[in-house]
């Protein structure tokens, strides 16, 4: 990494401060700003952080049932950076830089809280079995209006013609996108400043909704990175473009949600997609869709991790309500995709974009692989919005599923024991705090009629 830094800072001298930061429960940044002349110092011999900034609900604050902050000293990690994440952020009129890091103890070993390790963890297990993901993520988000208030929360950003579209979907529409250039070519500039992989950006069906997809990797850990650095990118250039983006679920109540698709395949020792049976999808594929959907109801809480997330879970909105699948069925919670032989691989549609990636994966994976050694059957296909009986209806809410999250043996064979106990913690911290709020939408219904 010494050589990495001192090549970039060369190539950089205009840089005067780096923002070095890891990524929490929630899939936050969080870190510090390090001043250039202490950049270097810090990519090579680590930098310092307190191990709960990996159990903050949020808000940001404390979660002390997790057990990483109350009565424990709230001792530091050492945090390193990830490779290849050094890269400017275009998007400041400050010079600036930033890496993610990820966090060690002190006797140099993973630290178990870390959402980034957790998966490096499931991704072992695939190298034991010989085998390595192929992955990419879709993101969907909102541009909104800047300014907010208590009775107007949310709103799509003007367009050209002054005009909120706030009844209309124009999805896939080129015009609209032409209306937010200056934002989409702040983010194509900006993907390429940090290495992002941004392939195809398009129209969603929401007012002021778009997407962003991202090309497959043989590197799961890389397709996550991948994923939080995209999130920050949007935000970073919506904002600097006097806009605001937003990954919430459900921002608008009859308006589309906003999902991250997981597209994946895995190749065996020769490179070759295991998918790929001689008369179309492979005995492989099918059982790890059995992995999937026998899972989908114990994972809830990391696909859809807020109360906002529930929302987005409707009927008829192409957000899955079902743990099913089907043939390039997009009302199906996993879809087969077998347009051309080399490009067969499942998509996985439940996660919302408010999800942290790197626990989206780490549950899907270890999903498909336990699928693939137990030989689980998937069932029969879906057509249409067909939903059989014998299709497990997801979770509808956030409390029953964090139940059956906080219980589950899946859960606890992928993420470990103590990571399953630390995000249960703070999921109900989060929880806790929203049976305290009462709601707008009360008060209008009861406060003059009961």
């Amino acid at each position: 990494m010494a050589e990495e830094a001192r090549e970039f800072f060369a190539a950089n001298p205009d840089i005067e401060v780096l923002e070095a930061f890891v990524i929490d429960v929630n899939g936050v940044p969080r870190g510090k700003w390090i001043p250039r002349e202490r950049a270097i110092d810090v990519l090579t011999k680590g930098m310092a952080m307190p191990r709960s900034v990996y159990a903050l609900d949020v808000w940001g604050r404390d979660v002390n049932a997790a057990g990483l902050a109350e009565g424990t000293g709230d001792p530091d990690g050492i945090c390193f950076p990830v490779p290849g994440t050094l890269s400017r952020v275009t998007w400041l009129s400050r010079p600036t830089a930033q890496v993610l890091l990820q966090m060690y103890t002190p006797e140099g070993e993973s630290f178990y809280a870390d959402p980034r390790q957790v998966l490096g963890h499931v991704l072992d297990r695939f190298k034991a079995a010989k085998l390595t993901p192929v992955v990419a993520t879709e993101l969907e988000f909102y541009l909104i209006d800047p300014v907010r208030s208590a009775l107007d929360p949310v709103r799509p950003p003007n367009t050209r013609d002054g005009r909120w579209h706030t009844g209309q979907t124009q999805v896939l529409s080129i015009s609209e996108l032409q209306d937010f250039e200056e934002v989409f070519h702040g983010i194509s500039t900006a993907a390429r400043a940090q290495n992002v992989p941004a392939d195809t950006t398009l129209r969603e069906n929401g007012p002021g909704q778009y997407e962003i997809n991202l090309n497959h990797v043989p590197d799961a850990l890389a397709a996550a990175d991948y994923a939080v650095l995209l999130k920050r990118i949007v935000k970073g250039v919506a904002r600097a473009s006097d806009l605001d983006a937003t990954f919430m679920a459900k921002p608008y109540g009859t308006q589309a949600g906003s999902g991250m698709h997981v597209h994946f395949s895995v190749l065996n020792e020769k490179g070759e997609n295991i998918y790929v049976g001689e008369n179309g999808p492979s005995d492989a594929l099918f059982h790890s869709v059995g992995g999937l959907l026998e899972s989908m109801g114990e994972s809830m809480a990391i696909f859809a991790p807020h109360q906002n997330s529930y929302r987005r879970l409707r009927p008829s909105e192409h957000a899955p309500t079902y743990a099913s699948w089907g043939f390039d069925n997009r009302s199906a919670a996993v879809r087969v995709i077998t347009a051309s032989k080399p490009a067969t691989r499942i998509e996985h549609r439940v996660a919302g974009s408010d999800t942290n990636p790197y626990l989206v994966l780490a549950m899907i994976l270890s999903a498909a692989l336990a699928g693939m050694k137990e030989k689980l059957s998937p069932g029969g296909a879906i057509s249409g919005d067909d939903h059989a009986v014998n299709h497990e209806p997801l979770p509808t809410n956030w409390d029953y599923a964090l139940q059956r999250f906080a219980k589950s043996s899946f859960a606890y064979a992928a993420l470990g024991p103590k990571y399953r106990s630390l995000y249960t913690a703070c999921k109900q911290q989060e929880l806790s705090e929203f049976s305290l709020r009462v709601t707008d939408v009360e008060y209008d219904a009861y406060i003059r009629t009961v």
